[in-house]
């Protein structure tokens, strides 16, 4: 699954990345969480120019009875993204990336979680597959939201977990947000495991546990006592 991640790049450098005349000011993010807003790209008209949104992050279909449902739907499983009843209507014609540059995995151990920190070995900020939708509550108010799917973890993170966000090669990025295309057989092919050898992983410290820290702190290495694990990969 993708449940906490991180977004320290800003301004002109995310513009660069992501084909965006104008990124907005905002500060960098170290433990977003979920109910809180994320950053996301979206081409909801399909004009020429995308758009930076900040959406909840957990899906509340427009059909949803109460808010609480996005706290279930933070991810989505790209095994069955296209039938499952809360994602197969924004599959087809909302789909977004939400912008990230790492994200965090637990290791259990001795009835401890050892949080550990991904990211590209170039530290360049990517691009989760996203969906997102539009919610009414009952006052009116129109909530946008977001999910991120999953797929099977590639080598580097299938020692800590089964599951790995599906994260994008910029080469896909028209094609997954072309809200006219909406064939499975052209957009199944994209929820894949990302290429382990482009990632880096280390292990930080506990910081990061308590979604109310989010500093720098969280992303600082740690040592850890058993430096037998052939799954971190340092790139410092």
């Amino acid at each position: 699954m993708c449940g906490r991640f991180t977004l320290t790049t800003l301004g002109v450098s995310l513009g660069r990345a992501f084909n965006l005349d104008d990124v907005p000011t905002q500060e960098a993010s170290y433990n977003i969480a979920p109910t809180q807003l994320v950053a996301t790209v979206l081409n909801p008209s399909n004009d020429s120019e995308r758009q930076w949104q900040l959406l909840r992050w957990g899906l509340i279909p427009s059909w949803a009875k109460d808010i609480k449902i996005g706290a279930k739907l933070i991810n989505a499983r790209a095994e069955t993204v296209a039938e499952k009843p809360a994602f197969r209507s924004a599959f087809r014609r909302r789909r977004c990336l939400v912008v990230a540059d790492g994200f965090y995995e637990w290791r259990r151990k001795d009835g401890k979680k050892q949080p550990l920190y991904f990211q590209m070995k170039d530290k360049r900020p990517f691009a989760f597959a996203g969906l997102w939708d539009r919610w009414k509550n009952p006052a009116g108010e129109i909530i946008a939201s977001c999910t991120i799917i999953t797929t099977v973890a590639n080598e580097i993170i299938s020692p800590i977990h089964d599951r790995m966000p599906v994260i994008l090669e910029p080469r896909d990025y028209d094609l997954w947000l072309h809200n006219q295309v909406s064939q499975r057989e052209l957009l199944q092919p994209l929820l894949i495991p990302y290429d382990a050898e482009k990632m880096n992983v280390y292990p930080v410290s506990t910081t990061v546990n308590n979604v109310r820290n989010n500093s720098a702190d969280c992303i600082i290495p740690v040592e850890i006592d058993n430096k037998s694990n052939s799954f971190y990969h340092y790139t410092f």
